[in-house]
């Protein structure tokens, strides 16, 4: 299992970078491996919501949903694959500082299942 964790300074207020970094429409602006990302349940994101992504990866279109676990405008989201070829975890939590916003992003995932797809792609060429 692959474990990570990294943080950010934003120079905006903490509401806004919890708005920009939940909305599923904002992914490929500041995920360079993402292609795109949309909403596939009804109504606004929470707890729940589901999301379907397309991420190039080792130069490979790599498609998974997810779901919304965690909730906590302006402190706190968190979301989990819940089919694709790999499963993980995703949580972003945001702290008011006095220049801004810390972003701190943290997660797991499972590679094993990826890396036999990639060899997998890889053996038929």
């Amino acid at each position: 299992m692959f474990t990570f964790e990294f943080s950010i300074s934003v120079n905006r207020q903490q509401q806004e970078v919890f708005d920009f970094v939940s909305n599923p429409a904002n992914d490929a602006q500041w995920q360079s491996s993402n292609i795109s990302n949309e909403l596939t349940s009804e109504g606004s994101v929470g707890v729940g919501s589901t999301m379907r992504s397309v991420d190039k990866l080792l130069g490979r279109k790599v498609e998974s949903t997810t779901e919304v676990t965690v909730w906590d405008p302006p402190n706190q989201y968190a979301i989990k694959s819940i089919g694709g070829p790999f499963p993980f975890e995703i949580t972003m939590t945001l702290e008011s500082k006095e220049e801004g916003t810390q972003l701190t992003a943290s997660g797991q995932a499972e590679f094993g299942g990826f890396f036999k797809l990639v060899e997998g792609l890889v053996g038929k060429q």
